[in-house]
């Protein structure tokens, strides 16, 4: 439907220059689009800025977007074993809802430092709506949300799935609230406080990784009002 094609020169006028539009009707191309950016933001997750556009709207980015997913995918495997890499990928889009929802928009800018932080931001956020809790936030909020301690009015605690008060069950909490408190000083707290250069791909990749996992201890856990 992208495919363009130029117009036909007709009753004695000849046309100069580059008049070439898509064959395909506007509203079904629109149509497509929907679905098609969607594959293309898993494919290829950087394609709405590194792939150059003709500036004349008339979807030749998306096409060439398309292209080269079409080519992604078919060749994936043969690339990896011809390369020497057959490690398995991380996917950003298979990362809890809560992190890749609130990143997605951010990291597909390029914006990877604040991709994160706004993943850690969720969280967080999800956390205070769990325990209704607004007083406090980030590390403490964990702290006394994982706390063993017996829950108090308006201190609820968060129970892991299939703690039943052992040992075991104990260790995971502090495991967690100790888990959670790296998260937020060393990963959250420097992206939101300091002035510093864009980071890799690959590190930002790491750390939203890092968020996905504690989102999903957040997530199926359940709450202890006593």
């Amino acid at each position: 439907m992208t495919e363009l094609k130029q117009p036909q020169s007709g009753r004695g006028s000849v046309l100069m220059g580059d008049f070439a539009s898509p064959v395909g009707a506007p509203a079904q191309i629109v149509a497509s689009a929907q679905v098609v950016e969607k594959i293309l933001d898993r494919v290829l997750t950087r394609w709405r800025s590194e792939v150059p556009d003709d500036g004349k709207k008339r979807w030749a980015k998306e096409r060439q977007a398309a292209q080269r997913s079409v080519v992604e995918i078919e060749r994936r495997a043969e690339v990896a074993e011809r390369l020497g890499d057959s490690a398995p990928t991380v996917s950003a889009g298979a990362f809890h809802p809560w992190v890749w929802e609130s990143a997605r928009s951010l990291w597909q800018s390029a914006h990877y430092r604040e991709a994160v932080r706004a993943a850690s931001v969720k969280i967080n956020a999800e956390l205070q709506n769990k325990l209704s809790r607004r007083d406090i936030s980030e590390t403490d909020l964990f702290k006394q949300a994982l706390s063993e301690d017996a829950p108090q009015p308006g201190k609820p605690r968060l129970r892991l799935t299939a703690d039943d008060g052992s040992k075991s069950a104990k260790s995971a909490r502090r495991g967690v609230a100790a888990f959670a408190e790296g998260c937020y000083a060393a990963i959250r707290n420097p992206a939101s406080h300091e002035v510093l250069d864009e980071m890799e791909e690959q590190v930002a990749l790491e750390q939203l990784a890092a968020f996905s996992v504690l989102a999903r201890w957040v997530d199926t856990s359940t709450v202890d009002t006593g």
